[in-house]
């Protein structure tokens, strides 16, 4: 019997090494697929000023028909792109530390980290690997590669991706409603940018969507947090499989 796909789409200004810990412990189970987003890893940028639709449309030959997708932070938001837009490719959606609807107040602050970024690219991706993994369990060696992931970017194609994590939110937010396979959001109880409470903003605007707080645990789920995230797709794939 062929195994269920699930594609794993990573977040700005990292690459498919987000999901090792994951890919691991789903393998047995799953034909496990973990793209390069474009402009990330080996995949060039899209020329010109990218978007949202570039980003999925770049993407989208990778994602197999009736797949399980699950997207982190900007792939989150490439994910639920695929959903609305290519509903084909997608069997159920999982959202992992996804933004939603951000407030102005919300907007504001990843504005301001996209300044710092444009400003001192090293110093923002230090900044990055500090809010993301200070008072977790994350190991120094994990969180030492974390950052030089984000050091080999190009730093004019990281803060062009970067602007589309920023902003893309609210392009999307008028399609969620439209997103018509079963679907979840998980985060981290103390993530600072993904909150809890945009995951909740995220699980009423998407039709059949619940919601999963992780506690104790900030943004990096899947390195951080990689079995509880695993445990908690198993259970969803697994029920709406089987529904």
């Amino acid at each position: 019997m062929n195994k269920p796909t699930v594609v794993l789409l990573h977040g700005v200004g990292l690459d498919h090494a987000t999901w090792a810990a994951v890919t691991s412990l789903l393998r047995d189970d799953f034909d496990v697929v973990a793209p390069d987003l474009p402009g990330h890893g080996s995949r060039p940028v899209p020329p010109g000023p990218v978007t949202l639709t570039d980003l999925a449309d770049g993407v989208a030959c990778d994602v197999p028909p009736g797949s399980h997708v699950v997207g982190f932070s900007l792939g989150a938001l490439v994910a639920q792109h695929l959903a609305v837009h290519r509903p084909e490719l997608v069997a159920t959606l999982t959202s992992v530390s996804s933004v939603c609807r951000r407030t102005p107040a919300e907007r504001d602050a990843v504005l301001k980290r996209l300044a710092v970024a444009e400003q001192d690219f090293a110093a923002s991706a230090a900044a990055s690997v500090r809010r993301w993994y200070d008072g977790t369990d994350v190991s120094p060696a994990d969180a030492r590669r974390t950052e030089e992931t984000l050091l080999r970017n190009d730093p004019a194609s990281f803060l062009s991706c970067y602007r589309v994590f920023a902003t893309a939110d609210a392009e999307i937010a008028p399609g969620l409603a439209g997103i018509a396979v079963p679907s979840l959001a998980v985060t981290g109880e103390d993530d600072p940018g993904s909150t809890p409470e945009m995951t909740h903003r995220l699980a009423d605007a998407i039709p059949h969507c619940r919601a999963v707080i992780v506690p104790g645990a900030r943004h990096m789920l899947p390195v951080e947090r990689p079995r509880e995230l695993v445990d908690c797709l198993t259970t969803f794939i697994g029920g709406e499989v089987h529904a």
